[in-house]
């Protein structure tokens, strides 16, 4: 048999080949060009509807952002409306307390109201001191004043934010600290410093605004340097607090000499006999830190409180942070003793004790400040997130124009 008489067998799964030939013209002859622009209108279609496809997600991937981002402000403002309810029952509480404790003492409270204005009378007399227009401000406006862009982030004086229960220490503590450190502005973090005070291109300071501008408002101008406190900037105390202290007295290992023994005459850490205000104990700063282990801490460190110049002079293989006696001894930091008389007559206001309140009544008082810190914070996260919901949506519109005109201009092929 000849190979041209042998049939030939194809497989049984073989597909057929799809050929796809040129038209031919009227004279027989192969019309190329059609072929060719036939073969570019299919590439041409398959690439527009893989666009379409394309910018089809990415608009459905950012209305998700959007969903994503208004679902969870929906979630925060749940969150700042429960601690809102939280932190008015708490002060319900608060004030059916202060009712029943009405009927103690009433010139106690009275002192110490008298004694706070003391302070800031004394302050007043530094007329053209940073201080003294700060409190200027205050004593004009009142709580307004805090809300004030220069002045919102501005703590208070470092004279007004603690209290000290004997006028002797008070004294002896404004005499260590000095005048400079008493008149301190303290700010929470370092934009409220930059408020306080501006420069011009050249470096100069700018007259017109910060405390410059509001001292020469009300008629007196600020001379000299004076000094602000960062609290967000300050290394806090690292250590553990006293069990049980409504005051969080720092947990401050005492002092001992060479044979093991506690020097006579310690009565404790100057850290721990300042009082502060309820509202300074917890959440001063942005990271949750109270005023004492932060600005207190950093300003007397672990400074010894003695009875007498003997006992502390006694003590001097064991004291590191300098240290004070009752009848008028000030030992520096480094062995550096202050000799002379007394010249500092700003001092702390006396405190306030308040012994008729129970126990809960510090507690809740805690509570209500770090509830009203976490709604802070939870304002902050729903204003962030505000803004990325603003621009999320912004971007949207923009995608979705580009979408629709994209299908109108290519409606031919996406109908396909």
């Amino acid at each position: 048999m000849s190979i041209n008489d042998e049939k030939v067998k194809l497989p049984i799964n073989a597909n057929p080949i799809v050929v796809h030939e040129p038209r031919f013209s009227q004279g027989g002859q192969a019309d190329y060009y059609s072929f060719a622009r036939d073969t570019m209108q299919n590439g041409t279609a398959e690439a527009t509807i893989y666009n379409s496809k394309k910018l089809e997600d990415v608009v459905h991937e950012m209305g998700l952002k959007i969903k994503q981002h208004e679902e969870n402000i929906k979630f925060l403002k749940t969150q700042k409306n429960g601690l809102d309810n939280s932190i008015l029952d708490m002060q319900v509480a608060l004030g059916k307390y202060q009712t029943e404790s009405e009927s103690g003492p009433e010139n106690e409270e009275l002192s110490h109201v008298l004694s706070e204005q003391e302070t800031i009378e004394q302050i007043l007399r530094y007329e053209k001191s940073a201080a003294g227009i700060w409190c200027q401000l205050k004593t004009r406006h009142g709580t307004q004043a805090s809300h004030l862009p220069l002045t919102k982030d501005v703590l208070g004086i470092v004279a007004m934010l603690g209290k000290v229960d004997d006028d002797n220490l008070s004294r002896l503590l404004s005499d260590y600290l000095g005048l400079e450190t008493m008149l301190a502005i303290v700010c929470k973090t370092y934009d409220g410093i930059k408020a306080l005070e501006t420069y011009d291109k050249e470096g100069y300071i700018n007259k017109t605004s910060g405390l410059h501008g509001l001292g020469s408002s009300i008629g007196r101008s600020l001379d000299g340097r004076f000094l602000v406190i960062c609290l967000e900037n300050l290394r806090p105390y690292g250590g553990e607090f006293i069990a049980d202290d409504p005051q969080r007295r720092l947990d401050i290992l005492k002092p001992r000499l060479p044979n093991g023994e506690s020097p006579p005459g310690f009565l404790g850490f100057a850290v721990n006999m300042v009082n502060i205000d309820s509202v300074n104990l917890y959440c001063a700063t942005s990271s949750g830190y109270g005023l004492r282990e932060t600005l207190f801490y950093n300003l007397f460190s672990r400074l010894h409180i003695y009875r007498t110049r003997a006992d502390m002079l006694q003590a001097l293989p064991c004291i590191r942070d300098g240290a004070i006696s009752l009848d008028g001894g000030i030992i520096k930091h480094n062995n550096v003793f202050a000799l002379g008389k007394r010249e500092v007559d700003l001092k702390f206001p006396k405190s306030f004790a308040k012994s008729n309140l129970p126990q809960d009544y510090f507690e809740i008082e805690r509570q209500i400040k770090e509830m009203k810190w976490k709604k802070e914070r939870t304002v902050e996260d729903m204003q962030r997130e505000q803004a990325l919901l603003d621009h999320a949506r912004f971007n949207f519109g923009i995608k979705k124009q580009e979408y629709l005109k994209f299908l109108a201009q290519n409606s031919s092929y996406t109908r396909q």
